[in-house]
């Protein structure tokens, strides 16, 4: 098979599987946004004592989407001699290690924070691993990492971001 229509086929499956991404992301977003103030006055107040938990929860899981980007993870593992599955393993294991170290901040972020959070985690890991299945057994880890951040970049806004967006509005709402 021709090397421009193997990549052309290993991005548009990449593309694929962000698009899956976005959507559930978005709807998680639009589907829990208060839409008027009386829905607002309806969520339950919170204790002054856990208040400062629960900001630190939602600033721990804005940190944790952060360093879960494609970007994030390339710049912090990346290693010049690399092959791509030592890349697809050190990734993966990093997004499992960070959201294991977090697992106990879903007691004080909402449920829609943090099913965002966790469907991030997947999508992106489902990602990752859907570019590198698509590689060379001996490839380089630079060329997973270029048809990973590919993929992320044509599915326009990120999932990421969308996650980020819901985190900040939570925590500006606990700040009310």
């Amino acid at each position: 098979m021709d090397v421009n229509l193997t990549n052309f086929l290993y991005v548009a499956l990449a593309v694929g599987a962000v698009a899956i991404v976005y959507p559930t992301v978005r709807d998680l977003f639009k589907k829990n946004k208060p839409e008027d103030a009386a829905a607002e006055e309806k969520q339950p107040t919170t204790n002054a004592a856990v208040l400062p938990l629960q900001l630190q929860a939602y600033e721990r899981m804005a940190l944790y989407v952060d360093r879960i980007t494609p970007q994030s993870l390339i710049g912090r593992i990346y290693q010049p001699g690399l092959l791509a599955v030592d890349m697809q393993i050190a990734m993966v294991q990093n997004i499992k290690a960070e959201y294991e170290h977090n697992v106990t901040q879903q007691i004080y972020v909402s449920a829609m924070t943090w099913e965002a959070v966790k469907t991030l985690k997947e999508q992106t890991i489902s990602v990752i691993n859907q570019v590198a299945v698509q590689l060379a057994p001996d490839a380089p880890a630079m060329e997973l990492n270029k048809q990973i951040l590919e993929v992320f970049l044509q599915a326009g806004e990120s999932p990421a971001e969308l996650t980020s967006q819901i985190i900040n509005a939570e925590a500006k709402r606990l700040m009310r």
